[in-house]
């Protein structure tokens, strides 16, 4: 049992998109991402990606997202715990989450170099 109401299906969307909200306007770094996001994609279509191609490409992009989210949410939720003190497992509890942003941003950017070399290479040898 849950002291909180349950959602009906509707308003668990809400909340989601709320959630988004809250995180563009609050974190820069996921404004970074979505720009970059964007610029991908839309030089993907530049260079004619199959659909397999652009499915790793919005793959790629959803997990980079996702990760910052989850990241943000770590910090959110623990700077609400310990009211924003200094604790030495907080900070490491932070350093955690962002060290696997970047894992998973790394991932990303090499699998955008597999994919986008070679078609920038056919184009410029054309």
């Amino acid at each position: 049992m849950t002291k909180y109401k349950k959602q009906n299906f509707s308003n668990t969307f809400k909340n989601a998109r709320k959630g988004m909200r809250l995180t563009i306007k609050s974190e820069r770094n996921i404004r970074v991402h979505f720009f970059v996001a964007v610029l991908v994609l839309i030089t993907a279509y530049c260079l004619s990606f199959s659909i397999t191609k652009f499915c790793i490409l919005f793959l790629t992009i959803a997990a980079v997202i996702s990760a910052e989210m989850f990241n943000s949410a770590i910090e959110f939720s623990l700077d609400a715990i310990f009211h924003n003190k200094y604790s030495r497992m907080v900070g490491m509890a932070k350093d955690i989450a962002a060290g696997a942003v970047m894992v998973v941003t790394i991932t990303a950017v090499l699998i955008g170099a597999l994919l986008f070399v070679p078609a920038i290479i056919d184009v410029l040898a054309k």
